[in-house]
């Protein structure tokens, strides 16, 4: 019998929206202007997931990334990503059926991302305008991002749920560290930005193809 679990902790970028292509075009806008080199979207797939600053220092090549550049791509960044967050971004095929099912099933969900808070609880309320999380939060000053186990393990504190009751759906090492840090089961989503090899090496105890597989860790 599948384990059965009382709440779920969904990743955002990679779990539940591809945001990828918002994400680059933005990140690839910085480097243009100051004359450094594009990537292409499968590059970023390993770029992101660490916060937007690891994401600027991956992006930009090693001869730049003085604490000063960082700092200027980090805000330009925000300024480009406020004005272009939506512009390609889409929740992934299956996923706002699944929410709805946990909805209707009173499973308790929410969102735990690395993305800047602002832009995390403002793509939950564009992308899931009818879906009730029990929290949403990004990355905010003072919390330790993933793989730190601060933020997942204050989520459970809030919601009232053991962590050991949580299941903790990601696509990253870092979603995968996070969960097994916070005491959580970590599943890893093969529709994400990384692959089942990354998801496995860093403790994925199962993986799921589609949305809908979700269900059977709750349905035991």
């Amino acid at each position: 019998m599948n384990p059965r679990f009382d709440a779920i902790l969904f990743d955002l970028d990679g779990t539940l929206l591809d945001t990828i292509e918002d994400l680059a075009d933005c990140m690839n806008r910085c480097m243009n202007k100051r004359g450094f080199a594009e990537h292409g979207y499968d590059a970023y797939k390993l770029f992101v997931g660490d916060g937007v600053r690891n994401l600027a220092m991956r992006a930009l090549s090693s001869e730049h990334r003085s604490e000063a550049m960082l700092d200027e791509i980090v805000a330009d960044m925000r300024v480009e990503y406020a004005a272009h967050w939506a512009d390609k971004t889409h929740a992934y095929q299956g996923i706002p059926e699944l929410l709805a099912d946990l909805a209707s099933r009173g499973i308790p969900c929410a969102v735990l991302s690395n993305k800047p808070d602002d832009f995390t609880k403002a793509m939950v309320c564009r992308f899931f305008p009818h879906i009730s999380f029990a929290a949403a939060y990004g990355a905010r000053a003072g919390v330790p991002h993933k793989p730190d186990p601060q933020a997942a393990l204050a989520i459970a504190h809030e919601m009232n749920v053991r962590p050991d009751h949580f299941l903790y759906v990601g696509d990253t090492s870092t979603d995968m560290r996070t969960a097994i840090s916070a005491g959580m089961f970590p599943l890893g989503v093969l529709w994400g930005f990384r692959g089942a090899d990354e998801l496995l090496q860093y403790g994925a105890r199962q993986l799921v193809a589609a949305p809908a597989e979700i269900l059977k860790f709750i349905l035991a």
